[in-house]
């Protein structure tokens, strides 16, 4: 069989230059391999004549057959509408057109047997159908339509005269002209031992199955294969990694560990902690370089963790560094480091875009020389002119937030690579992690801190601010500070949301009594800092801001986070925010304030942060309810992956099966040489040479 990647899609009949630039505009549709990928998203039973009288409002789509008896036009103006009255015989329903009346009335002919298709719809204790498809009942062999699919179309492209029904009609052409069967791309005995359809019936009957077996069937082939190349390409890399890229030997616990964790350490470590540590001290001294992800909840104690692991670098000689995303977050970070190392002999420093100067020429050579220990800093570690003598391990936090190029740029400041320690307070689905991080060892502190109380969570409805701000009062009084969170920074004509700005004022007319910031993201970086800076010394008590306090915000005495419009938010982000508050001993609490009126999604995002504290389960629904593309930072992830059919959210078994079987075929097959699999390998190299293979920077 030809390339079907070169086939280009005006040599299809039906197409021509014009659709084809279309469809390549608006669909990323550019040859013939591209459209018979380009799956439909919904197939439905065409097979079936429904009599009105069983018609129901809540049916997704029917069909019926009958006559249309006449025609009458309603409303005036923009409400002007098409009403056709029809029958199959025993009872009327309505059929109804807001635009393209003219047509329709010269289109179809009143006493004509017609098949009526389309979604019903209740209207003043009557059943209608809006804009159906009709067919001429003699143009129909219901028989043979069975499963009809739908695909995904632009309003562009719609005004152009292609819908679901064109990309219908392209695809049976292109399957006409491909008899040949596809050559398969799995080994016989993968196929065989999952009971897996072939590639060409899964091709065909993903786009034209005759039952819901057969589509469930060709589905479950095509996803496998999507989530089985992807699993081995990371498996390959991170078997590779092992085995060839040497690390520095971290073979010592010296004295500056030793003595930081035997008269500095603040509280005694718990037991995910010291299993995470354990972890990477075996990673460290291996010969190998260590590429691990620290998975933690807010407050968990990374932080303290990825400290004791620069000591350990620090007793083998050893330079290290933190990379944050936000100035806020590495100065909290170097307070941090700070505070816990108390009077000891450790030189750490803060490097960020505002940092100059003699001081900044100060710290460069210091790291030239090696008398800087361990760097903190933001993107301006990266830069061309910061040099380490010795740099033997590289932290990134919230590295989700970096590119994969500037993550690569930190790699090449040693010529031997350093120690790469990943953390993220965004905990990760296990389906995702193992997807889009795949080929790095996953450590996860479980535990919070002995002490910490969980945080209370609460839903409370806008119609009662009153009740809100005596609470917020009783805990001012009582010693405590409190945020309150808005989606926008200024008013917005569009969107009746509550802002930053108005509500500022708004709040101190209500606490006239104590002392308010205001932080958002349109700020100069030194005003915000400044800003942050009162409500970290206590000097102000209430901090009103948007999302910029979402990451990096460590105030242990503020108890309360109230989140207006928290139906705008994610659960991702809504227990991001949460986790400002709970930092210190005593109870917190997380007010989640909306209108009464929520989708059923909304409401159920809601719940589930007044039932629990975990994120790794928030994490879970967040998935479930949103899908991977939209969970923030996966196209920067660092591994390239395009998946047609595949659901990280629904498919976690998939999955896993994936995994596991990739995992069987490189244990049988390291040397990647057995017969058998050539056909694999074969299609590996393939997919491998279409993308850069990003995932070697992880």
């Amino acid at each position: 069989m030809q390339d079907l990647r070169k086939l280009e899609l005006t040599y299809l009949p039906g197409i021509g230059p014009n659709r084809a630039k279309m469809l390549s505009q608006e669909l990323n549709i550019n040859s013939w391999h591209d459209l018979l990928y380009y799956f439909p998203y919904k197939h439905i039973d065409r097979s079936r004549l429904y009599m009105i009288n069983e018609l129901s409002a809540d049916m997704p789509f029917v069909q019926v057959k009958g006559q249309i008896l006449s025609f009458e036009e309603a409303g005036t103006g923009r409400k002007k509408h098409l009403i056709a009255h029809f029958t199959d015989g025993y009872m009327l329903i309505d059929l109804v057109w807001f635009n393209g009346i003219s047509y329709i009335k010269k289109a179809y002919k009143v006493r004509t047997d017609y098949i009526v298709f389309g979604r019903p719809n209740l209207f003043n204790g009557r059943i209608n159908i809006t804009h159906p498809d009709i067919d001429p009942a003699n143009t129909l062999v219901l028989s043979k339509m069975s499963m009809q699919p739908y695909y995904n179309t632009t309003e562009k492209m719609k005004k152009a005269g292609l819908n679901s029904r064109s990309l219908e009609h392209f695809t049976s052409t292109l399957f006409t002209k491909l008899q040949e069967p596809f050559p398969e791309t799995l080994p016989a005995y993968l196929i065989e031992r999952l009971h897996l359809m072939s590639l060409d019936s899964a091709l065909r009957f993903a786009h034209y199955p005759s039952t819901a077996m057969e589509l469930s069937n060709a589905n479950m082939r095509l996803k496998f294969e999507e989530l089985f190349y992807i699993q081995l390409s990371i498996l390959c890399y991170s078997r590779e990694r092992q085995a060839k890229r040497h690390g520095f030997r971290f073979v010592k616990v010296g004295d500056t560990f030793n003595t930081f964790y035997y008269h500095h350490l603040p509280f005694q470590l718990t037991g995910a902690q010291k299993r995470v540590i354990k972890e990477m001290r075996a990673d460290m001294n291996s010969g190998r370089q260590m590429n691990r992800l620290l998975q933690g909840d807010v407050g968990s104690g990374k932080t303290l963790v990825a400290l004791m692991t620069m000591l350990l670098a620090l007793d083998n000689g050893f330079q290290s560094c933190i990379m944050a995303p936000t100035e806020i977050l590495a100065e909290q970070h170097i307070e941090t480091f700070r505070s816990f190392l108390g009077d000891m002999d450790v030189r750490v420093e803060l490097l960020t875009g505002t940092v100059k100067g003699k001081r900044r020429q100060a710290i460069l050579d210091g790291l030239k020389d090696g008398s800087v220990n361990i760097l903190v800093g933001t993107h301006a570690i990266i830069e061309d002119n910061v040099e380490f003598q010795r740099l033997g391990l590289a932290v990134i936090d919230e590295q989700h937030r970096f590119g994969v190029a500037q993550r690569a740029r930190l790699w090449k400041k040693s010529e031997v690579p350093p120690h790469v320690l990943v953390m993220t307070a965004t905990p990760i689905p296990r389906t995702l992690a193992m997807t889009l991080y795949g080929d790095l060892d996953v450590s996860v502190i479980d535990e919070l801190p002995p002490g910490r109380k969980p945080i209370k969570t609460i839903h409370a409805y806008d119609n009662k601010p009153e009740v809100l701000y005596r609470g917020i009062q009783q805990e001012i009084e009582a010693g405590h500070q409190v945020y309150f969170v808005f989606p926008l920074v200024k008013e917005s004509d569009k969107l009746a949301l509550k802002n930053v700005e108005d509500e500022f004022v708004n709040l101190q007319k209500v606490f006239p009594q104590y002392r308010l910031s205001m932080v958002h993201g349109q700020m100069k970086p030194a005003d915000k800092d400044a800003e942050m800076q009162k409500f970290v010394s206590g000097e102000t008590q209430i901090l009103v801001a948007t999302t910029v306090i979402e990451v990096g915000v460590n105030v242990p005495n503020a108890s309360v986070m109230v989140i207006q419009n928290a139906e705008r938010f994610g659960l991702s982000q809504l227990h991001q925010l949460r986790g400002r508050v709970g930092r210190g001993a005593e109870q917190s609490y997380c007010i989640l304030v909306t209108g009464y009126e929520l989708a059923r999604d909304t409401r159920r995002r809601i719940q589930i942060m007044t039932e629990t504290n975990d994120g790794f389960e928030i994490a879970e629904e967040d998935l479930k309810l949103r899908g991977p593309g939209d969970l923030e930072g996966t196209q920067q992830s660092g591994v390239a992956f395009d998946l047609k059919l595949a659901n990280l959210a629904r498919d976690g078994q998939l999955v896993q099966l994936a995994r596991d079987t990739a995992t069987s075929v490189l244990d049988a097959d390291p040397q990647q040489n057995l017969p058998e699999n050539q056909i694999l390998w074969n299609r590996l190299n393939e997919l491998n040479q279409k993308e850069e293979d990003w995932s070697r920077i992880s």
